[in-house]
């Protein structure tokens, strides 16, 4: 024991490191399965790097007998810099660390060279003349290649939200291992989805001399090629003694297939995780595999890292209480010995134009902007902000803009626009958007005039020299005059005769109907464009403020590490962590999604609990100072407060209760933020915070005496999950298991 114990004494003098009793646990445990639960701030990768220099220092194993996988590159190289720095006499690449995807490449690359079969890796970056390359044989570039299949097969291109669906389609059932005969059951709203992938499939398979392969091959192949060749999977089972995988609640299936494999000889894994904090479902993370971790390890230990040390009490405790709303995860009580620090704050504003402005009011009197982030769903919402941003001088580093953005066919179209208003004497003009506003005009009628070079109006030689039905003359005519009148018009203004004057809202309609577009995702697109041209004067300034949003965006990069506000996706701020964060778009629809809101048989879907799992994750990002921002209009419509933010002011303040609602169930198990009950009315019983109210019922059992903030003393007969059967003098009450716990209704009696 002394001698285990010198080592932690040794490294507190050496580098000033000091577990408490679960971390030093964790370290200690280096033989056989150990599941290690992890919660946001709890000092994991200390954990993991002081438990691979105790097997090298103490145990006396080889560095190169580690191996310690993770979920990214800059995870795996963020460890080796770890080590370097807590263990500076062992070189960082004395131990394996890498990523899943560099270890399953090894063993793929291994065993095709053996099979004499020669492969070509197929992504990667492309450059942008490949990218425009056409032809029979486009560029052996898995985009590329899928872009020409889905031209072939729906004689159309696919825009670039098409793109990001069907990859994500395909990722998807490699990563999930799903057979070919059940890839139609997998929900894609690109067309014909399973097609294309069967032939590109066929077309990696077809190529003279050599196997084509992508990111997602390489798991597939990898793990076949450790079930097909004992020798291979006796050599890598024989390179390592110790493996440990971290971020795993990120993992796949494929992927933890590869290391099930790996370890099956000596059965030492450590896996390193948060249940609570998996949010890469669409991406085949395997979530469920962490809860079934005893079946496939029946003898692992289980340990939790429960001790925050990163946030305020007040965010802990309220982020602890919030992410009980999900049922399947490992039941676990985050908490920290830090200062208690402001409430939360939760700010509603009366429409979605505001938010911009208000964030960056806010960010503008924060001196050390590194410190602070701002986060939101989606991509789209950060062009609004940049915009508002730049306008104000306020400097921001993007973690992960989002360029598409700039190069969306919506954009595109609306410039087309635009230059018709210049000049309606170029039909290759008009040809681009002539489904897309009023007249009508068809593909015939504009073939009629397209060779047509009179230096005259297309709109007057469509009347001239097109067979046009009987209304269409005078609605081309009405056209030209409102191109005439877009000239020198300031260019939101533009935008807004664009959409309802010249009918491009209606052509928008019959493409979602058409080709399944989101028109909530469109609609936003043209409200960015309109915030964007808010306060330009000419429609040249407009043209001008899109290429320089976009060259900021890319520049934006250079600031990391600088004093500079943090723009991040909620998915891409797992790992960070800030003294100050501003979580918004805080609207029902958004977060949670539409998608993450519909119901599996009358309960929450799997897609709800992960929606939870991710505004969890952005909570627990702040330090001392975490602001939620909703708003109660968006694009003119009447909007919804995010259940999430209303379940947050609950916790954070009680509401009132009717005594008459406390028998009433809050929406039943993980949709109880639905479920506030009105306050204000006459007769209403105000609960104050009760610091000796249940929290858990853990240890609870029928038969046990409580008293209740309302019906006072009383016995419980039964209980499960949802609801609590009570008996009280005044008769028995069946409660809400949700309610009680969220707005602390309940102590425990102590006998005698």
């Amino acid at each position: 024991m002394n001698k285990k114990l010198d080592f932690f004494t040794r490294k507190k003098e050496e580098i000033g490191v000091s577990l408490n009793p679960v971390q030093r646990q964790a370290v200690l445990h280096t033989e056989g399965a150990l599941l290690l639960l992890a919660s946001p701030g709890s000092g994991k990768t200390t954990t993991i790097i002081m438990r691979i220099g105790y097997l090298i220092e103490e145990k006396g194993v080889h560095p190169s007998r580690i191996k310690a996988v993770t979920f990214s590159r800059a995870s795996a190289q963020d460890m080796k810099e770890r080590f370097k720095r807590f263990f500076p006499g062992h070189p960082e690449n004395s131990v394996d660390f890498s990523t899943i995807h560099s270890l399953a490449f090894e063993v793929m690359r291994e065993y095709l060279r053996k099979n004499r079969i020669s492969f070509q890796i197929i992504e990667g970056t492309i450059e942008k003349e490949e990218e425009d390359e056409g032809g029979d044989q486009p560029p052996l570039h898995k985009k590329l290649i899928l872009r020409d299949l889905y031209r072939k097969i729906k004689g159309d291109n696919i825009t670039e939200d098409q793109m990001e669906e069907l990859t994500t389609y395909i990722s998807y059932i490699k990563n999930k291992l799903i057979p070919p005969d059940q890839w139609a059951q997998v929900k894609c709203e690109v067309p014909e989805a399973e097609r294309i992938l069967q032939e590109y499939e066929a077309f990696k398979r077809a190529q003279q001399g050599k196997l084509l392969v992508d990111y997602d091959d390489m798991l597939v192949i990898g793990n076949e090629a450790l079930e097909r060749s004992m020798e291979l999977l006796w050599k890598y089972q024989n390179r390592y003694d110790y493996v440990l995988t971290d971020e795993s609640q990120d993992t796949s299936l494929v992927q933890h297939a590869i290391v099930e494999k790996l370890v099956k000889r000596h059965g030492c894994l450590c896996v390193v995780a948060d249940d609570d904090q998996s949010i890469y479902g669409w991406r085949a993370a395997e979530p469920q595999y962490l809860l079934d971790f005893k079946r496939v390890y029946p003898d692992a230990d289980l340990l939790k890292m429960e001790q925050n040390y990163r946030s305020s009490k007040n965010i802990v405790g309220i982020a602890n209480r919030f992410i009980k709303r999900n049922r399947n995860r490992y039941d676990k009580n985050m908490f920290t010995h830090n200062a208690s620090d402001k409430p939360i704050i939760i700010k509603s504003l009366g429409d979605y134009r505001s938010q911009a402005k208000y964030v960056a009011e806010k960010a503008a009197r924060i001196d050390n902007l590194r410190e602070a982030a701002l986060l939101y769903r989606n991509n789209s919402s950060s062009i609004s902000l940049m915009n508002e941003f730049d306008r104000r001088g306020i400097p921001f580093y993007m973690k992960d803009g989002d360029n598409r953005f700039f190069s969306h066919w919506i954009i595109e179209d609306v410039l087309n626009f635009m230059r018709m208003s210049f000049t309606d004497r170029r039909p290759e003009l008009l040809e681009k958007i002539h489904t897309k506003c009023t007249g009508y005009i068809t593909k015939a009628q504009m073939a009629a005039i397209i060779g047509i070079d009179n230096n005259e109006s297309v709109f007057d030689n469509l009347i001239n020299f097109a067979a046009l039905q009987d209304y269409q003359p005078k609605q081309l005519q009405e056209c030209k005059e409102t191109f005439q009148q877009m000239n020198g018009m300031p260019p939101r203004k533009a935008i807004l005769t664009i959409r309802y004057k010249l009918g491009y809202e209606k052509a928008l309609d019959r493409m979602c109907e058409r080709l399944g577009f989101r028109r909530e995702y469109l609609t936003g697109i043209l409200n960015t464009l309109e915030d964007i041209a808010d306060g330009l004067e000419t429609l040249k300034d407009f043209a001008e403020r899109l290429k320089y949003l976009e060259t900021i965006m890319k520049s934006s990069k250079r600031n990391k590490n600088m004093n500079a506000i943090t723009f991040s996706t909620l998915h891409s701020a797992k790992g960070l962590e800030f003294e100050r964060v501003f979580m918004v778009d805080l609207i029902d629809g958004i977060v949670p999604s539409s998608d993450d809101m519909k119901k599996v048989d009358g309960e929450d879907s799997p897609e709800m609990e992960e929606a939870i799992r991710l505004f969890y994750v952005g909570m627990t990002r702040a330090k001392q100072h975490l602001e939620l921002i909703s708003y109660a209009k968006r694009d003119g419509e009447e909007v919804k407060e995010s259940q999430f933010v209303t379940a947050v002011r609950n916790l954070q303040t009680p509401p009132k209760v009717e005594s008459a609602a406390a028998e009433k169930p809050a929406a039943s198990g993980r949709n109880k933020a639905s479920a506030s009950v009105s306050a204000g009315k006459p007769g209403d019983v105000i609960i104050p915070p009760n610091p000796y109210a249940l929290r858990t019922f853990a240890g609870v059992e029928a038969g046990d005496q409580v008293l209740h903030r309302v019906f006072g003393k009383g016995k419980i007969t039964a209980m499960d999950d949802a609801f609590i059967h009570i008996q009280f003098t005044n008769g028995l009450k069946k409660l809400s298991v949700d309610a009680c716990l969220d707005m602390g209704l309940l102590e425990l009696v102590k006998p005698g």
